[in-house]
């Protein structure tokens, strides 16, 4: 069986919030800095109480010979990876070390421990500095799970994010406290079908209470919208009346785990920092942080604003959850309520291929309602509409055909077409990204190109397994020969979506199967 990671040594105030309990403690370990990653201090277990140990660096910060780090030493517990004596087994296939490092990944219920929210069953993270479950990963993670058998630990993951719901209001970013203000691209609704697969759709009616409640957190004010007032959180009211969602963050302040960057970031932009703050954190809730859909210029992330954006994801997203409330409703012999849910999704569909179309382009991009345009970034957010079964033949043929001739590289498909140093930028390509493409596509019949895409994208996966023993957050998708960069951090392994999209693509191709089993010198030839 395998042993829970979390320690506590004292029981700690519920909801400890690193940034707020600590003060000035805080900010000056991350801006020395004391750590080389700022979610290093954020993950840090306090071994007293915090406004002892603030009370205690008030006191001793001035005395000749203070050292801030044996201070941190001091007070609190480093956090660390749970010990599992994993080592890679080069001699096995791809998919044979995946499935082992399901039980590494795993981790068991527990009390919590510093900014870490307790959960009550066991769950998946996705590996590396992220030992933690995040939202929008675990749907890509669960694929793989359910190619694996590993039904009950799928049931356990909709058991805890159904726990987050009820107990904070929403499904965070993850399950740190300083997660709270923010989700992530709300895959609930995708994650309770995918039980159904398994269980049948009782599991909807089940479930049913959780999505209103996730729902009306995405809607918020969405009744008190005015064109005098037409913004609330996440709701905007276009001036033709229609209502689509944006990306938002409560907390005009720089993020926990990654203080320092966002701290330089906002001084670089010589703009308020309350409002670059908060664009920040609306583009770590979309999942993309950072790339350069969410920038005025295209290049630079001291221009971004993210909450000036409708994304063409989201809205897909919401759409799905709509038509999902509406086939709850219908389980429950609600027909009025039924009705009422497929009138928005039929609203929201509207109001997507009206302002995030661009005709002459032949491609879905973001809105800026600020500019009241498109943004005119070519992403890889314009397969959803695909995905949801939004998207007109036409434009299906279009947005295909974009993807053949820009997007589709050696390796897969790049996230955008430009090089900006972000990690959600080109070269790199992405797990969930290359599934919801390749889905899309074969939503409309275009299964030559999808199978192209999972065949280049199975093949880049084993050659950087056969030659690292790794399964990796990102890809290089144009060099093979290099690995992803870019962004605030280091590359990591794990990694729990990679994991799950390889598994449900070999379940998919399954003649792609033998290119996971052939040897590197073998591979390269091709």
């Amino acid at each position: 069986m395998l042993l829970s990671y979390i320690f506590s040594p004292l029981p700690v105030q519920a909801q400890y919030l690193p940034e707020t309990d600590l003060q000035e403690l805080f900010r000056d370990v991350q801006l020395l800095p004391v750590f080389p990653d700022s979610k290093t201090f954020a993950d840090c277990v306090p071994l007293q109480e915090p406004a002892y140990i603030l009370q205690a660096y008030r006191e001793q910060r001035q005395q000749p010979g203070f050292d801030l780090k044996e201070f941190v030493l001091e007070h609190f517990l480093l956090p660390t990876q749970p010990s599992s004596n994993f080592t890679t087994d080069t001699s096995l296939t791809v998919t044979a070390h995946i499935r082992q490092l399901w039980p590494v990944l795993t981790r068991m219920p527990g009390d919590g421990g510093g900014s870490l929210l307790p959960l009550p069953h066991a769950y998946v993270v996705p590996g590396g500095r992220f030992q933690e479950i995040y939202y929008w990963d675990s749907f890509f993670t669960m694929l793989g799970l359910q190619v694996s058998g590993e039904k009950a630990l799928i049931q356990h993951m909709v058991d805890n994010f159904t726990h987050l719901i009820h107990t904070t209001g929403h499904i965070p970013n993850g399950n740190r406290s300083y997660y709270l203000s923010r989700s992530q691209p709300p895959f609930y609704a995708l994650m309770l079908h995918l039980l159904t697969q398994e269980l049948g759709r009782d599991v909807l009616v089940k479930y049913a209470p959780a999505l209103r409640k996730e729902y009306a957190f995405w809607m918020d004010g969405s009744e008190q919208l005015t064109s005098a007032n037409p913004t609330h959180r996440r709701v905007v009211l276009l001036p033709d009346g229609s209502i689509l969602n944006r990306y938002w963050d409560d907390q005009p302040a720089p993020r926990p785990e990654s203080y320092r960057e966002d701290v330089h970031i906002a001084q670089e932009s010589v703009r308020n920092p309350e409002e670059v703050y908060r664009h920040i954190r609306a583009a770590a809730e979309s999942g993309w942080d950072f790339s350069s859909r969410w920038f005025a210029d295209k290049h630079n992330l001291s221009t971004i604003h993210t909450t000036d954006i409708l994304p063409v994801d989201l809205n897909s997203l919401l759409f799905h959850m709509e038509l999902t409330l509406a086939e709850m409703a219908e389980l429950e012999r609600d027909p009025a309520e039924a009705k009422l849910f497929r009138q928005k999704a039929k609203a929201r569909r509207k109001a997507v291929l009206q302002h995030m179309w661009h005709d002459a382009d032949g491609f879905f991009y973001d809105y800026d309602f600020v500019q009241g345009k498109t943004t005119d970034i070519p992403t890889l957010a314009a397969v959803f509409p695909l995905y949801f079964c939004m998207a007109k033949r036409k434009q299906a043929k279009a947005v295909a055909e974009r993807l053949q001739n820009d997007f589709l590289k050696a390796g897969g498909l790049a996230t955008t077409l430009v090089h900006t140093n972000q990690q959600w930028d080109a070269p790199n390509g992405w797990a969930p990204l290359q599934w919801m493409s390749i889905q899309a596509l074969r939503n409309y019949e275009y299964e030559e190109l999808a199978r192209t895409i999972a065949t280049r994208w199975i093949t880049l996966g084993t050659e950087v397994h056969e030659n690292t023993g790794k399964m990796v957050e990102k890809y290089n998708v144009e060099n093979l020969e290099l690995e992803a960069g870019g962004g605030e951090y280091p590359n990591q392994d794990g990694f729990g979506w990679t994991n799950g999209v390889f598994l449900k693509l070999i379940a998919l191709y399954p003649e792609l199967r033998p290119i996971a089993e052939q040897e590197p010198a073998v591979l390269q030839k091709q």
